[in-house]
């Protein structure tokens, strides 16, 4: 089913003692805005957790991806390695010789092919996009879903805990501390967080990768689920709350996405209090609040629908 309207959504997520999405760079700290002490997670990561969730939900039995939903960009892969797949499959394999040069870069309809046979073998390539022109070059794809960096609702309290480790790792090092063989480190929380995150699908896109309806309900139901299927001592408890969509009647769409997100407003309903769970917070469109499956006009030519 082609694409043919546009939308936008909201997506809210919580975290209770647990790190969202730790920075490398800071000790992996939770990630903060340094001015205003606000949660961040980026677009990566969740575009991350949505690619496990495809990975997982759509794999045959014998372990291998369904026809149509591989993951280009897996833990541990090597994208190269998919490119000459693609050219394998178009029959361009006469193209990866190598011939001493730097990268192949391949002739302009080889390219184009091999792009458009990555579209149609990678979930992920046909939804984000990516950059598929280093070494073997299949081109480049504008993905027609997007999402933002997710902020949490009110500036977070990232904590650091003392833990203890009760073994050693070799013979050596239980010598070195004296047969003792505890060490110690550190982990890092947060008590409680309410994140937002924006995302926006271009039909015009949909139809250059190939995005379909039924891909975008897939998208759907990996960010209602993605949490579900994440689970690690170091993130906590992470959930969905919340999955607003507008949909519009026409591809170019019926209202600005910016005036739509300003009307759904996630307030604290006792402000000055440390929230320490959802209940916390109100969440309410133009002063009304939407039970799951309820859908209401937001603007001419656009509804509004709370998914989950």
């Amino acid at each position: 089913m082609t694409l043919t309207k546009r939308y936008d959504f909201v997506l809210l997520f919580d975290v209770k003692d647990g790190n969202p999405n730790g920075d490398p760079d800071a000790g992996n700290l939770p990630r903060m805005d340094a001015e205003t002490g606000h949660g961040l997670m980026t677009d990566v990561s969740l575009k991350r957790k949505v690619r496990n969730f495809i990975g997982m939900a759509q794999t045959e039995a014998d372990g291998a991806a369904k026809s149509g939903f591989d993951i280009y960009i897996r833990e541990k892969g090597v994208l190269e390695r998919n490119h000459r797949t693609a050219y394998k499959a178009i029959g361009a394999e006469d193209e990866l010789v190598d011939d001493g040069k730097k990268g192949r870069k391949g002739s302009a309809d080889s390219v184009e092919r091999a792009r458009q046979w990555m579209c149609g073998n990678f979930f992920d390539v046909r939804t984000f996009g990516a950059v598929m022109s280093t070494g073997v070059n299949c081109g480049q794809v504008r993905g027609p879903v997007q999402m933002t960096f997710a902020r949490s609702i009110e500036p977070i309290v990232a904590l650091e805990h003392s833990i203890t480790r009760m073994a050693v790792a070799s013979e050596a090092e239980s010598e070195k501390q004296g047969g003792d063989n505890r060490t110690m480190g550190r982990k890092h929380t947060v008590p409680y967080g309410l994140y937002r995150s924006h995302g926006f699908v271009s039909s015009f896109l949909a139809k250059q990768t190939g995005f379909s309806g039924d891909d975008l309900e897939l998208f759907f139901k990996a960010l209602e689920s993605m949490f579900e299927h994440d689970r690690s001592a170091a993130r906590g408890e992470m959930s969905t709350r919340g999955l607003y969509v507008f949909e519009h009647e026409s591809e170019l769409g019926n209202a600005h996405a910016h005036s739509l997100f300003d009307r759904l407003k996630v307030q604290p309903t006792e402000p000055g209090s440390p929230a320490r769970s959802f209940d916390a917070y109100a969440v309410t469109f133009d002063g009304q609040t939407l039970a799951v499956g309820q859908s209401l006009d937001a603007a001419t030519g656009v509804k509004l629908t709370r998914r989950c």
